[in-house]
């Protein structure tokens, strides 16, 4: 696992923001995801090392991703698999908030963690024979939510988020993730991840042919490192123009990015009411309470049958 010294936590954290090549086709998003993000989720879970970097590295793909939305919505980056990690969700919502859980099964965790030692596992042998899918959701009860599936080929979640936008957005597109923890004085940790993406913009009359542009910008983006995403000494401007300094490169005013879920005891009663009375019966506890824990926060809530109506 990338790790890195530091006492004090770093600057320009838990956001995200577009940039544009200047003078060029390319145009991208970065993220840095740090202590009132992804610290906060991974830790909550307390997850084994690499299913942590799993799910942090789809935390910053959602991130990546809902940053495109133009109206009112949430991104689900959800994979789902007969591995040890039967189901990861991560969920970015356009104002800001982000959560994430993954349904682990220790006993296939542990067979295969004793094969493989130390190696890092590859996402065939964390989900196994599965899908990565992506979801957008708008904040609209009449709009249906949109979905594009691919099958989890490559070695990480990067690696099927380009199967995806190659085959969903058929957009030029590569993409980089990276999680890394921050050893502080005392032994403590704090999980960090980072993102970015670049893609092409489709040629036309005014711009003429972009490709020569694009693979400019490509052979740039390949020399991006995992270490310099999640480096805490290495500012999202910095990082770009070490990037893309010959061309020039324009970073729009970054988005906070911030731990938050959305369940509510209102949200669960609503659910529970649409099931049937003897089926709340046979759940409830000896004193006539129905008792559920979010997924994503841990929260824990006791709801009593006579308020479900």
């Amino acid at each position: 696992m990338t790790t890195f010294i530091q006492t004090n936590p770093s600057a320009g954290d838990d956001m995200v923001a577009s940039f544009q090549l200047e003078n060029s086709s390319v145009r991208g998003r970065i993220t840095r995801l740090g202590d009132f993000s992804v610290d906060a989720i991974l830790k909550r879970h307390d997850y084994p090392r690499w299913a942590a970097h799993a799910l942090g590295e789809a935390l910053s793909l959602a991130v990546l991703t809902s940053a495109t939305l133009k109206m009112d919505g949430r991104i689900l980056v959800q994979a789902e698999g007969d591995g040890p990690i039967s189901l990861l969700v991560a969920e970015s919502r356009t104002d800001g908030g982000l959560r994430g859980y993954l349904r682990l099964n220790r006993d296939k965790w542990d067979a295969m963690e004793a094969t493989l030692g130390d190696e890092r596992p590859t996402v065939k042998q964390m989900i196994g024979k599965g899908i990565l899918g992506l979801m957008i959701i708008q904040n609209n009860a009449n709009a249906q939510p949109y979905q594009g599936i691919v099958p989890l080929d490559g070695d990480t979640i990067a690696d099927c988020a380009a199967l995806y936008f190659a085959q969903s957005e058929q957009i030029p597109t590569h993409i980089r993730l990276s999680v890394g923890g921050i050893e502080e004085t005392g032994g403590t940790r704090r999980w960090r991840a980072g993102g970015a993406i670049i893609q092409q913009i489709a040629s036309d009359d005014a711009r003429g042919d972009t490709s020569e542009e694009w693979d400019h910008a490509s052979a740039l983006f390949e020399t991006l490192s995992r270490q310099e995403l999640v480096d805490p000494q290495l500012e999202s401007p910095r990082l770009l123009f070490r990037l893309f300094h010959e061309n020039g490169v324009r970073m729009e005013p970054p988005s906070a990015v911030r731990d938050e879920c959305t369940c509510s005891a209102d949200r669960l009663k609503g659910t529970l009411s649409s099931m049937p009375k003897v089926e709340l019966e046979d759940m409830a506890e000896a004193d006539d309470t129905l008792v559920a824990d979010c997924q994503f926060c841990g929260r824990i809530y006791r709801i009593p049958l006579d308020e479900l109506g």
